[in-house]
């Protein structure tokens, strides 16, 4: 069974905002979901709902609504908290569409108050519903909260039925520790099974599971969008110079701009730190293209396996190499290639670097170092030997297979780009055919590189594309046709200042 973490969930949630699917629209359905669920577990009685103040209880709300519609039912519901405090305008509105709904509404703001005025409606309820908190539980339990999982477990022992709503309250939806949770007899959860729900402690609290449907969008789970990008590492106020990543730019030689893109990308991603090694011609043009970067210098016209002797001290000291950016494919530099990769933690392979790999290299790094390789389709077929498909679908198994074969990040570039380490795939149909001018896929190793150092490899590459393509759809919105590679990087921050904000 595919299961999800709580914070994938959210951003899915979120990308189904994004393509049109409105909060409130998915609230309506998950709450329509529970009014079901409830109808079959009780024909007709008093049915208790005890809702905190956050899009769990929203679902609550609804479910409240449509079962205040059905002849044969008493519908309260428990608000934990003021109703000015709910915290988001979805769950407010179905909070207030209750007052025009037939169902009796409390808030109770202290244990005290629950447990006076409160404890006769969770005796006289025949089926009690668990909307206290949703996925996003975080801390200590406080009150009322606490008091309330525990009048809820008190009528569970006394033989009434307990719904939980997308999971029991207090549980960690992620498999972590807690403190205490709902006892439930029955957990409806939502669009698919949550990581925490299946830990072998979570199995004397979630009861029966059902996972339901509420019409989450296809794409938005399959394509990587804007919910995504809230999920990357974010700087901390307390965080110190190179804390938020250092790299390695390895490039150069034939060509100064490659990697001097890739140097510039990994900045505006947000690094900390950047040094660009190059062939010794190219090095005071890399230099001069900007103040911010370090620029060290190779001992040769390209690089070869000499320059070990400067690169092991530089690799050692950044958390990510990013390799392959106008290098050029000279024996002697595909050579050097090899003989670096093995002494990376963390590598992203673009370009001429590609090239290198061939032979036993993959099975000499496996478990030692984390590979993302980004091919554009010509590419891909010379690391395969073999044509690369024409059609989507057949991309993406070619893409999963090459990469749990070969134990890497696959990032192929294309139309819709297509990520994968071989147990989860990405598509990213962001970009513009203005973005075949030279240097963007530069930006886009460079804007890797500098995910990947604070984030997983597979997150880092499904980003990286979004944001790059994204960058590339605003840029191309000024200059047309003529884009540059330059226009992509200076909208890299405005997008993931978006994400932040969104």
């Amino acid at each position: 069974m595919k299961c999800i973490s709580s914070l994938r969930m959210k951003a899915i949630d979120r990308n189904c905002e994004c393509l049109g699917l409105l909060p409130v629209q998915l609230m309506e359905n998950a709450g329509a979901v529970i009014a079901q669920h409830i109808r079959e577990k009780l024909e007709s009685g008093r049915v208790l709902f005890i809702a905190g103040r956050g899009n769990n209880g929203g679902d609550a709300f609804v479910a409240a609504r449509h079962l205040a519609g059905s002849l044969g039912y008493i519908v309260n519901v428990v608000l934990l908290g003021k109703s000015r405090d709910i915290g988001t305008k979805e769950a407010f509105r179905n909070f207030s569409l209750l007052k025009s709904s037939r169902v009796n509404m409390f808030e109770i703001t202290d244990s005290s108050q629950l447990e006076a005025s409160a404890s006769e409606l969770f005796q006289e309820a025949d089926l009690l519903v668990d909307a206290v908190f949703g996925t996003g539980i975080s801390g200590k339990l406080r009150e009322p909260e606490s008091t309330a999982i525990d009048l809820i477990n008190l009528e569970g022992k006394a033989g009434k039925t307990v719904i939980s709503i997308d999971i029991p309250s207090g549980l960690d939806p992620d498999g972590g520790d807690f403190e205490k949770a709902v006892h439930a007899g029955l957990t409806v959860t939502f669009h698919r099974m949550k990581i925490g729900l299946l830990s072998e402690k979570a199995k004397e609290y979630t009861g029966v599971i059902k996972v339901a449907d509420i019409g989450i969008c296809t794409d938005a789970e399959q394509y990587v969008g804007p919910g995504d990008l809230m999920m990357l590492r974010r700087r901390k106020s307390e965080e110190h110079k190179g804390d938020s990543g250092k790299i390695l730019v390895i490039g150069g030689g034939p060509y100064s701009g490659a990697p001097t893109f890739a140097a510039l990308a990994a900045l505006k991603a947000g690094a900390d730190l950047v040094t660009v090694a190059v062939p010794a011609p190219v090095a005071e043009i890399v230099a001069s293209y900007s103040p911010n970067l370090i620029v060290r210098k190779l001992s040769s016209n390209v690089l070869c396996p000499d320059d070990l002797s400067i690169l092991l001290d530089l690799i050692s000291s950044h958390d990510v190499v990013v390799m392959g950016m106008g290098l050029g494919r000279a024996t002697e530099t595909l050579e050097a290639v090899r003989k670096i990769i093995p002494f990376c933690r963390k590598v992203v392979l673009d370009a001429d670097a590609l090239s290198a790999l061939s032979g036993t290299i993959f099975e000499s790094i496996a478990g030692n170092c984390e590979l993302i390789v980004t091919p554009h389709a010509g590419e891909f077929a010379r690391l395969r030997n073999m044509e690369t498909p024409d059609s989507l679908e057949a991309r993406i198994k070619a893409v999963r297979e090459f990469s749990e074969e070969k134990g890497v990040v696959t990032l192929l570039k294309g139309k819709i780009d297509i990520i994968s380490d071989g147990k989860q795939t990405l598509l990213n149909r962001t970009g513009n055919p203005g973005m075949t001018v030279g240097g963007t896929g530069d930006v886009l190793a460079g804007l890797t590189g500098s995910l990947f150092s604070r984030n997983p490899a597979f997150f880092a590459a499904a980003c990286a594309a979004y944001i790059n393509g994204t960058a590339g759809d605003l840029a191309f919105e000024k200059a047309g046709n003529g884009l540059l590679a330059t226009d992509v990087l200076e909208k890299i921050p405005e997008i993931i200042k978006i994400a932040e904000i969104g």
